[in-house]
């Protein structure tokens, strides 16, 4: 399972690239753009080929779920740990049937003792971060959790294996893709093993 999480900032050629990701079989796409509006997500994903929604996944706005077919919702930690304790309440005016819902973790022990029941989680540091400078890996073992757990962090074709070996069932990649002068290629290779 591969996750690609979008650039904070748009690049360029961004939506071209994603479309050419999509073609290529990446069924989950994290839009993650912390500094745009909702107004500002509703383009986004207007600019998208709707025949690719129900392959993104929202962190912000979780309310879009009700007006565009997407893939799912995703909890960032702060925001699990605000709502997470009252979930009827927090999932009551959204519309996640057949959603999934994910989180993210920085400690393996608060993923394992997590009560509820995502349909997969995010994992980081495993290693050492390629977009985010100074984020030092931790290489995290992961093989006594009986999750779907998803490994981020310093993801590139070199150290793919290791995340396998490592026990997460994926890898979320960020820097991996769009700090690749060939990001189509680059997908393609992680995907191969991932399948």
């Amino acid at each position: 399972m591969i996750v690609v999480i979008a650039p904070e900032h748009d690049m360029e050629h961004e939506l071209n690239i994603l479309h050419q990701l999509f073609d290529e079989g990446l069924h989950y796409f994290h839009l993650r753009k912390p500094h745009k509006s909702l107004k500002d997500h509703r383009a986004y994903l207007n600019e998208l080929d709707v025949k690719y929604h129900n392959r993104v996944v929202v962190h912000l706005y979780h309310e879009l779920v009700n007006e565009f077919d997407l893939k799912g919702i995703h909890f960032q930690e702060q925001h699990r740990i605000n709502h997470i304790d009252n979930p009827g309440r927090y999932f009551k005016n959204l519309e996640m049937y057949g959603k999934s819902i994910s989180s993210s973790f920085h400690e393996p022990e608060v993923l394992g003792n997590c009560y509820f029941e995502f349909d997969y989680h995010l994992l980081s540091p495993v290693f050492s971060s390629i977009s985010k400078p100074g984020y030092k890996g931790r290489g995290f073992d992961v093989n006594h959790i009986n999750k779907t757990i998803i490994g981020m962090g310093g993801v590139s074709i070199e150290n793919i294996e290791e995340f396998k070996t490592l026990g997460f069932k994926g890898v979320g990649v960020l820097g991996g893709i769009w700090n690749s002068n060939e990001p189509v290629e680059a997908f393609k290779k992680m995907k191969q093993y991932f399948e």
